[in-house]
């Protein structure tokens, strides 16, 4: 296998559970919010507020393109779904999975949606937000796992063993 791709809602775990994962693949961790950072030299949030949610996904679905990696964990932005080429060079060069949660687990993990640098439309709810994205996971994920109550320890495990045995 050569490369473990994670999609799923902000706030899904994708960071945390990437980076156990990666540790116990003796993989490298990579996550995509930090590499757009790096390469436009602002915070997700300052960004958004510049480029509006689409020149954003813009930007964000470019860096995506460019992730070439082997033997890596990528823990993609929650709205990488939405950049078409990115997703299929993520289907191209790894496993898509993604890290399912329910609308009531998501709304409580997450805090300020505006300073955790999510695209969100005006007047959008997180709930509708869920609901769009949602087939977006589905239609791209190669493996679901479903994080409903489970330890990060437990969602590692079952990764590992759907993926590699």
């Amino acid at each position: 296998m050569n490369n473990v791709i994670l999609i799923g809602m902000p706030g899904a775990g994708k960071s945390t559970v990437g980076v156990v994962l990666a540790k116990s693949l003796g993989y490298r961790f990579i996550d995509s919010d930090l590499v757009i950072q790096e390469k436009e030299g602002k915070l997700l949030q300052e960004i958004i507020s510049e480029a509006g949610d689409d020149g954003f996904r813009d930007i964000e679905n470019k860096v995506n393109v460019s992730i070439d990696v082997i033997r890596a964990v990528i823990a993609t932005g929650g709205s990488a779904v939405y950049g078409r080429e990115a997703m299929e060079h993520f289907k191209k060069i790894g496993t898509v999975v993604y890290l399912k949660h329910s609308y009531e687990e998501i709304a409580h993990r997450l805090g300020d949606l505006n300073k955790r640098g999510v695209t969100i439309k005006e007047g959008q709810t997180l709930r509708d937000l869920y609901n769009e994205r949602i087939p977006l996971y589905e239609k791209y994920a190669d493996v679901e796992v479903d994080c409903t109550k489970k330890q990060i320890r437990d969602i590692v495990n079952e990764i590992k063993v759907r993926m590699f045995y």
